[in-house]
C-alpha cells in the first residue's frame, strides 16, 4: 500500500528504519509492514536480485537500498552513512539479516562454517550498533534483533546456528542495559518455525525432508507454521511507541511451540549421524 502524502497518525510516522536482510522472508514482510505504518526505509541486502524484486513492491519514494554484507564492518559503515545522507536520521535499527546453514552437529561443522555463522548472525549486530549508535542517541531510538526460539531451547543437528541465536538473546539483554540511560530500547523477537527461504533450505538438509512439513505444523501449539507476516506484526509493535516501556525483551512469536517442543528426528537418526 503506498504511503500517503502525509503520514501523520501512522504508527511509524516520520520514523526512519535501517533494516538488514529486508528483501526476503521475515525481513521483507517487516519492510512492508513498516512502510504501511508510515516509515521510511533504508534496506541492506547482499543479494542484488532480491533487491531488484523488492523494488517492484515497496514505495520508491520512501525506500532506499544498499548492497552490503552485514559481516563487513566497512560496508555497514558506508550503509549507515548513506542512510543518513538520504534520510537525515535513523530512528530504528532492525538487525534481521541472518543465515542458518549448515544444519549439522557441532563436530560436523567446519571452522569456516562456524566463523561465517557468527560473523553474520552476531557480527552483523555489532557492526550496525558500532556505526549507528550515535544516530540512535540523537533520536532516542530503538534496536530490534531477529532471534529464534532455538536460541533458548536448542535444536538437534543445528548446533552452530542455535549458538548464534543464544548469543543474540544474551546480547540483546546486555545492550538493553547499556543503552537504557540513553533512552534507547533494545528488544528481540524469537520465532519458532516461519515459512521463509531459510526454513525451506533447512528442511532440505534434514534426514527426512518429506516429513518436515507435518513436523513444522505440529511443533506449534496453534497447529500451523505461519508466514512471515505474523512476525512482522510483532516487530512493528516492538519498534513503535506502543512498546515504549519495553526493553530487554526476547518476545516469543512462536504459536506456543516452546510449551511442548517436539523433536524432528528419532534418537536413532541422530546416533546414526554421530
Amino acid at each position: 500500500m503506498p504511503i500517503p502524502a502525509t503520514n501523520a497518525g501512522y504508527l511509524l510516522a516520520d520514523k526512519v528504519v535501517f533494516l538488514t536482510g529486508g528483501t526476503e522472508g521475515i525481513g521483507f514482510e517487516c519492510a512492508q509492514a513498516y512502510q504501511r505504518a508510515g516509515a521510511r526505509l533504508c534496506i541492506v541486502s547482499n543479494d542484488r536480485l532480491s533487491i531488484d524484486r523488492a523494488r517492484t513492491v515497496l514505495n520508491p519514494e520512501a525506500t532506499d537500498f544498499v548492497l552490503a554484507d552485514v559481516a563487513d564492518s566497512g560496508e555497514i559503515k558506508h550503509a549507515i552513512e548513506h542512510c543518513l545522507r538520504v534520510f537525515g536520521q535513523i530512528d530504528v535499527i532492525h538487525n534481521n539479516a541472518g543465515i542458518s546453514s549448515p544444519s549439522k552437529a557441532l563436530h560436523d561443522t567446519s571452522e569456516p562454517e562456524w566463523k561465517t555463522l557468527f560473523e553474520v548472525n552476531v557480527g552483523g549486530i555489532y557492526h550496525t550498533t558500532l556505526h549507528g549508535i550515535e544516530s540512535l542517541k540523537k533520536t532516542r531510538g530503538t534496536i530490534l534483533n531477529t532471534g529464534s526460539l532455538v536460541g533458548e531451547i536448542g535444536q538437534e543437528i543445528h548446533a552452530a546456528y542455535t549458538a548464534t541465536k543464544g548469543a543474540v538473546n544474551a546480547l540483546t539483554k546486555s545492550m538493553a542495559l547499556d543503552y537504557a540511560p540513553l533512552g534507547i530500547r533494545v528488544n528481540a523477537v524469537a520465532p519458532a518455525g516461519v515459512l521463509t527461504p531459510l526454513l525451506r533450505s533447512w528442511s532440505q538438509q534434514q534426514p527426512n525432508p518429506e516429513e518436515v512439513e507435518a513436523y513444522l505444523n505440529q511443533i506449534h501449539a496453534l497447529g500451523y507454521c505461519p508466514e512471515g507476516d505474523v512476525i512482522a506484526d510483532a516487530c512493528l509493535f516492538l519498534i513503535s511507541d506502543m512498546a515504549r516501556f519495553i526493553t530487554g525483551c526476547i518476545l516469543p512469536v512462536s504459536g506456543g511451540a516452546e510449551l511442548g517442543y517436539k523433536k524432528l528426528l528419532a534418537p536413532q537418526a541422530l546416533e546414526a549421524k554421530v
